[in-house]
């Protein structure tokens, strides 16, 4: 397992104040934040409803092994000349 270090920033009473709440809870800090931001990620049903919205498309998607459609999508919509 890899785990990464970050460096965050934050001002001095917020800190102090994340401080005291995992002292309360008895736990370290960086357990309190992955708590914290586990509980705003749950909190939020308009982003599972566009992830899940996302993967029905993604599910969907098909390879028509047409390279140029991006830049001919004219020409694959209405059937204009190709540039």
């Amino acid at each position: 397992m890899t785990v990464n270090t970050v460096t965050i920033e934050l001002p001095q009473p917020l800190y102090t104040r994340l401080e005291a709440l995992a002292q309360e809870e008895r736990t370290d800090l960086v357990a309190l934040l992955s708590r914290l931001a586990a509980s705003a990620v749950r909190s939020r049903p308009e982003a599972k409803a566009s992830t899940r919205a996302f993967q029905r498309i993604l599910n969907r998607a098909t390879d028509l092994g047409i390279e140029d459609l991006a830049e001919q999508h004219d020409h694959y919509l209405y059937g204009i000349d190709k540039q």
